[in-house]
């Protein structure tokens, strides 16, 4: 009997209630297959939604982790990555869709790159429209003080954003700061020298956070452009209650600083969005007074979301605390 050539990828999906969206992606990956030797870990987190019954009708070959409970993002990242047997590991979210064959492009560059140890490719929303967030830069106080979509679009190049590489010219892969968790193609050994996810965040960050630590590490992580899958976002968390969202960005963002620029970082960074929300909030009072239901629902949306990171900046979400 032959032997069967080494894994080379290994190819790390976390499930939570997006049993749907992990057969679409995996169907996308069988349509455009890569030639380098891969495997699928699919981890569960504690959804218990059927996919490991999907998995075993449709992609036999898959291996599916059953979490107790829920580990969150990171959590289940780190599990999948301790079954792995590839080199290199690629963290996918599941609701994406390969629109052709990303995956050979980004290991080539991910072995070609000067001292490369993470990267990333476009994202795309489904109408094929670029999704932005693909490139970040780093949280700071100032940045995610002036965060809005008006400054983003009047100055895309500001490194406030970290988001140049996204309106380069050329073609090219171009060094950042740090490229979205929806698909992140990093090499297994910088993955373990970091540390790998950071589970002190439950949802969101952790990204920002892996990516800070391969820098940090001496290594580069690079945005490959001339390849892209479909991000359709949020397939997990559509279902979540309230602003659940919101307050759990926010609360990402500042252990982030906490971590990793200070306390008082942090600490300038929820008084900061208590003064913004309570801005936001009192521009968008008036628009409740408008006889116009589309102005009035969404300005009640607004109000609700702006009511909870109020709520957050002020240490009311008490809840916040148990995602530890």
């Amino acid at each position: 009997m032959r032997d069967l050539p080494p894994v080379n990828l290994s190819i790390i999906i976390v499930n939570w209630n997006s049993k749907d969206y992990v057969r679409q992606c995996l169907e996308s990956i069988a349509r455009h297959r890569p030639a380098a030797n891969f495997e699928v870990i699919v981890a569960d987190n504690a959804s218990f939604d059927g996919c490991d019954k999907m998995l075993e009708s449709a992609f036999p070959a898959a291996v599916f982790l059953q979490a107790g409970k829920n580990l969150g993002f990171a959590g289940a990242n780190n599990l999948g990555a301790r079954h792995a047997k590839g080199p290199n590991l690629l963290f996918l979210n599941p609701d994406t869709e390969f629109l052709g064959n990303s995956i050979d492009p980004l290991l080539q560059r991910l072995a070609a790159l000067p001292n490369a140890g993470a990267v990333g490719c476009k994202l795309l929303h489904p109408d094929r429209s670029l999704q932005t967030s693909c490139v970040q830069s780093f949280p700071t106080v100032i940045n995610q003080a002036l965060d809005s979509e008006f400054l983003r679009r009047r100055f895309p190049r500001s490194p406030l954003w970290g988001m140049a590489a996204l309106h380069s010219d050329e073609i090219t892969p171009s060094e950042v700061e740090a490229i979205s968790g929806a698909a992140i193609l990093i090499k297994r050994d910088v993955f373990v020298a970091v540390g790998g996810f950071s589970e002190s965040y439950f949802m969101y960050g952790e990204d920002l956070d892996l990516c800070f630590k391969v820098r940090r590490a001496g290594y580069r992580v690079y945005h490959v452009p001339e390849t892209s899958i479909v991000h359709y976002g949020g397939g997990s968390t559509k279902t979540s209650a309230g602003n659940f969202s919101n307050v759990m960005m926010r609360e990402s963002v500042h252990r982030f600083l906490r971590a990793h620029r200070g306390v008082l970082s942090a600490s300038l960074y929820r008084a900061t969005m208590a003064a913004t929300a309570l801005l936001r909030m009192a521009l968008i009072l008036p628009l409740l007074l408008v006889r116009r239901n589309g102005v009035v629902q969404r300005g009640k949306t607004a109000l609700r979301k702006w009511t909870a990171i109020l709520r957050w900046s002020c240490g009311l979400e008490s809840w916040v605390n148990t995602r530890e």
